[in-house]
This record gives structure tokens, C-alpha cells and sequence, in this order.
């Protein structure tokens, strides 16, 4: 035999670009079955059906987490579980799909726009020792404000419109990260405390001042359940709230520049 070639004019380097390919195709193939365990509805955009969950080329078999501290396991995929559509909208000024949803509420906890959640576990987080993450300094007395820092108790709150809000009364701390989180603000009008997002206040001598609000509507921000406890769900709703003020805090705001 003569001239016999086994693998024509297949190189090592055009081998190794082969294998690459085909390694670097199943990768995707894998990670984007892997990518649909995270919950966000999967249909065609164009008809709105549904992708099939017991399809094996788009889905992964199902897999059972045994989540730490005692809370249960958790199983996915979850994919088309969504939560239901708000029902505290105008429903006429909805006259052809894609038309924006309009709070006939309180804007700024209608769950909508700037001001939506997540609907998170309605229980706080926790360390990697069980405890809650997030909680007051009361309860954390060892984490507090270094000396050349300002320290926010005891300084007064004004909402964007200038007018005072209340007084910080604590400081609620992640004491996994030591980072500070919330103030609990307390309110002048006396109708208890609320938590102010520490990355929507701007902490100065003279006070403390977030662009987000005005001081009237602090009184309806929503509320831990807890006294010195914040559960997920209640940290988005927190957040949710006082991000709907840049929007809906005062009329201007959601009128056109133009």
C-alpha cells in the first residue's frame, strides 16, 4: 500500500481548533440550559407561548437545593412562576400593549416602574452563622462610626422639599460586611420610625438630606414587621418606595424636560 493517508490533510492545529469548537458550543449549550434555573418568564416575544420545561435541549433536569440553617429546600427551575400583574393600575389608559402602566394609588408603593420589587422571601437574611444580617446598632453594639466620620444619630432628616422629616434614631448595620445600610428615621409628625436607604441620604453637620422623597411622604414608607429585624422582601419594598420619589415624589418630576 501506497500513499495511504489516515486523516487527509487534518493537522494537529486544525484538530485542536475542532475540539475547541465543539467544547466551546457545549459550554454555551450547558450554561444557557444552566442560566433558565433563575426564574424569569421564557417565552416567544413575538406569540407570548411558553417554552416547554420538560424540553431537554432548553432545560436541565430539575435540581434540589438544601438551603443552610434549617430553612427548607428549594428546587428549580422556576421559570414561568411570575408574579401576578398589578391590579392598582388605570386600567383605560391602557389601550393597546406596551402602554406604560399608571398607578391610580400611592405611586410610590403602587410596585410599578421605579417603585417595583421583587417578591423576595418575607424572612431577613442571614450570615453564616444564622443570624439576621442586617439589624440595628442596638443589637450590634459593637459595630459603630469612627471618629472621623460624621455620626447621623441625633441629626435631622429633610426630605427633597427642605422641610424636616424627622431624626435619626439608630443606624442599621450589615454586620457581615460592616457596611451601614438604613437610618431609622424618626418621625416628627410622631407616627413611629421608617428606614431611609443610607445610598439615598447625604449625611452632612447641618443634617441629613435624600433627593428621593419629600417629608410628608415619609410617613407612608413601608415598615419591618420586626422592631430591630428587615426581611428581604420588606428591604425591597423599603427601597422601592423611596426609588419611586425620583419619579413620582413631586409632579415636575414626571413631566417631560420639554
Amino acid at each position: 500500500m501506497k500513499n495511504v493517508h489516515l486523516v487527509g490533510g487534518l493537522d494537529i492545529a486544525e484538530l485542536a481548533f475542532f475540539l475547541f469548537f465543539f467544547f466551546f458550543l457545549g459550554l454555551v449549550w450547558y450554561l444557557r440550559r444552566e442560566d433558565r434555573r433563575e426564574g424569569y418568564p421564557l417565552e416567544w416575544d413575538v406569540t407570548g407561548q411558553r417554552l416547554d420545561l420538560n424540553d431537554p435541549l432548553i432545560f436541565d433536569e430539575p435540581k434540589t437545593f438544601v438551603l443552610p440553617h434549617g430553612l427548607g429546600t428549594f428546587t428549580t427551575p422556576t421559570a414561568n412562576d411570575r408574579d401576578e400583574l398589578p391590579t392598582n393600575i388605570w386600567p383605560e389608559n391602557r389601550g393597546y400593549e406596551g402602554t406604560p402602566f399608571e398607578p391610580k394609588d400611592n405611586h410610590l408603593s403602587s410596585g410599578l416602574g421605579p417603585a417595583s420589587y421583587a417578591q423576595r422571601f418575607d424572612r431577613p437574611d442571614l450570615d453564616m452563622h444564622g443570624d439576621p444580617r442586617i439589624v440595628p446598632t442596638r443589637v450590634a453594639p459593637h459595630i459603630g462610626v469612627v471618629a472621623q466620620d460624621i455620626d447621623p444619630r441625633g441629626l435631622t432628616v429633610f426630605g427633597v422639599d427642605g422641610k424636616a422629616a424627622g431624626t435619626v434614631s439608630d443606624l442599621w448595620v450589615d454586620k457581615s460586611e460592616h457596611m451601614l445600610r438604613y437610618l431609622e428615621v424618626e418621625l416628627t409628625s410622631g407616627d413611629g420610625h421608617v428606614l431611609l436607604p443610607m445610598a439615598m441620604s447625604e449625611v452632612s453637620r447641618r443634617g441629613v438630606v435624600t433627593d428621593s422623597i419629600t417629608a410628608a411622604q415619609f410617613a407612608g414608607a413601608p415598615r419591618p414587621k420586626t422592631a430591630d429585624q428587615v426581611t428581604l422582601l420588606e428591604e425591597d419594598k423599603i427601597v422601592g418606595y423611596f426609588g419611586g420619589g425620583y419619579l413620582w415624589a413631586t409632579p415636575e418630576r414626571s413631566e417631560p424636560l420639554l
